[in-house]
């Protein structure tokens, strides 16, 4: 069911209209092999990372030598998702529960919780509201205030619906998002949705799902104001890329 699954998805992708581009990796730092990764961004020179599964999902600080600065645990009830920070808030996902939490920036401290509308994948901020996906073709628009959808963008390509949208960066009015279960990256332009290129990570994953066979699919995408990061799930090296 996998194979087949992923089989789908590369298929609607190999058939896309937006250009394909494939980065350059210029760097790398280590990653812990533990974290399963669902959010990944940058607080000036440090990392925010959360991860999931069940009895695992937490949230890290860590420096980009892979020190641990801080970390917070969700209860074991909870699959941690996607993660954003907002003012001196931080704002993480989980995938089923219909439930998000609010952790205070420094220290991690939680403050809060609230409800979302369907699963939780991943998570940014734009135009002043936070911007979700959920593994679907929609990014839903989740204002502040109440946590109510106040927007939603379809993301297409040449007309077409792109889903499995997964985690998410912001950069301006570019969306990166990582398209589970692929080495895919896509570029989309906000607020039309539309993908504009893709980002071709496919050779880099094949390399490293060979060389270590645990390790899950690509995701995390990181911006440290000039340079995009990205890694995945369970991988031993964060990359920084040039395009």
């Amino acid at each position: 069911m996998r194979f087949l699954l992923t089989f789908c998805i590369l298929v609607s992708i190999a058939f896309a209209e937006a250009p394909r581009v494939v980065p350059e990796i210029v760097d790398s730092i280590p990653h812990e092999k533990t974290h399963f990764t669902q959010g990944l961004f940058f607080d000036g020179k440090e990392l925010i990372e959360t991860t999931g599964l069940y009895g695992q999902s937490g949230l890290y600080r860590r420096t980009l030598d892979g020190k641990i600065l801080d970390s917070a645990r969700l209860e074991d009830k909870y699959f941690g998702e996607g993660s954003i920070a907002v003012g001196d808030d931080i704002f993480y996902l989980t995938w089923k529960s219909k439930k998000a939490f609010i952790y205070s920036r420094k220290p991690f401290t939680k403050k809060g919780e609230f409800s979302i509308p369907t699963e939780g994948w991943g998570l940014t901020y734009w135009k002043s509201a936070l911007l979700m996906s959920n593994g679907t073709s929609e990014l839903l628009q989740l204002s502040l205030g109440g946590f109510y959808v106040v927007g939603v963008i379809p993301v297409t390509d040449g007309g077409r619906p792109v889903k499995l949208l997964n985690e998410l960066e912001i950069v301006g009015d570019t969306l990166y998002a990582n398209i589970w279960q692929t080495g895919a990256i896509a570029v989309i332009s906000l607020p039309s949705g539309k993908v504009i290129r893709y980002l071709d990570l496919s050779r880099k994953v094949a390399e490293i799902q060979r060389k270590h066979p645990d390790v899950d699919v690509l995701n995390g995408i990181a911006y440290d104001g000039k340079n995009l990061w990205i890694t995945g799930k369970n991988w031993p090296w964060i990359y920084r890329l040039s395009f």
